[in-house]
């Protein structure tokens, strides 16, 4: 592959989560070209990532002006004048199987015979929607953490079919581009994170629900307590830290207690509409509906400054 065609990247979908690649993708240095279904969305994705720029500039996040790494990113007319000549494609459209399907579908027709395909779904697996193309080895799931351009961690996420050179070249890319790639061994619904994600949101409602807390103290509970450590170690680090002898002390000492807990847990429920309606009605008290897209762009300085912060400690722990 020739190296221009190797620096070339096309992000097909400019929502929420195609616009942030394309930063994530931009400011390391490549080419972008995107794409989105709706002309319009194309068309003025661009002031967002602008804007998404500027946040980042604000936080000393990247190491160039705004107007430099935007003039990287060209809006595409049409998904073949975005996928060809390129090395890598991030799809990120609307995530139902059938329109995953037809646009990898097209994707496959459209690329370069060795570039790679990469799907941003958060939680169906590749091969529900790869399995009939051509180029099907080199498709993968890149599932990330919304806003990539903030959370890096990427889940990569083989379909049976999917050559591992392939999954190597996607992680060297995205560790290039300052993401931090974990690979998911074979294909699970929902991948790993969603998966964690899942069980603590499901238990959090049931304690909700059964009123041992009310949404707020919940909340309090994750931020100022787990969410603090969680922020720089995994749960298995925690646990090896949180008792004298490591791991297996740690086990030895909760082990029982943890698992009887988990049988309590091992039957979630269905979220009922008046308990959605109740907690609705909680958060609408916190933070009113007008101020919702204010708080999302708060949480986006935050995570800015912490992603800061964070890379401060990394360079002084070295």
């Amino acid at each position: 592959m020739a190296r221009e065609t190797a620096r070339r990247i096309a992000i097909v979908g400019a929502g929420l989560i195609g616009r942030s690649w394309a930063i994530v993708f931009a400011r390391a240095g490549y080419a972008v070209a995107i794409w989105d279904g709706n002309a319009e969305v194309t068309k003025s994705s661009l002031h967002a990532i602008e804007d998404g720029l500027k946040a980042l500039a604000a936080e000393a996040l990247i190491e160039e002006p705004v107007e430099r790494v935007l003039a990287r990113i060209r809006p595409a007319a049409t998904l073949a004048g975005a996928a060809a000549d390129t090395a890598f494609v991030q799809e990120s459209i609307r995530e139902t199987p059938d329109a995953k399907r037809a646009i990898f579908a097209e994707l496959d027709k459209a690329t370069p015979p060795d570039a790679i395909i990469a799907s941003s779904t958060s939680i169906i697996p590749g091969s529900v929607f790869m399995e009939g193309l051509e180029g099907r080895q080199r498709c993968l799931v890149a599932h990330p953490v919304n806003p990539p351009h903030l959370v890096p961690l990427v889940e990569l996420v083989p379909s049976p079919w999917t050559d591992r050179a392939t999954v190597a070249r996607a992680k060297s890319l995205y560790e290039a581009v300052g993401q931090v790639p974990i690979v998911v061994e074979r294909e699970i619904e929902g991948f790993i994170l969603n998966r964690l994600q899942a069980a603590l949101l499901n238990e959090a409602f049931r304690l909700v629900e059964d009123g041992y807390v009310s949404t707020a103290d919940l909340d309090k509970t994750v931020k100022h307590g787990l969410g603090l450590r969680w922020s720089f170690m995994g749960p298995f680090e925690t646990i090896d830290l949180n008792a004298p002898e490591g791991v297996t002390d740690y086990c030895r000492r909760y082990g029982q207690a943890i698992c009887r807990l988990g049988k309590q847990q091992a039957d979630p429920r269905q979220w009922t509409e008046a308990l959605v309606r109740r907690i609705e009605a909680e958060r609408r008290l916190a933070l009113p509906a007008r101020q919702l897209k204010a708080r999302a762009a708060w949480r986006d300085r935050r995570l800015a400054a912490l992603i800061a912060h964070k890379r401060a400690q990394d360079k002084s722990d070295r």
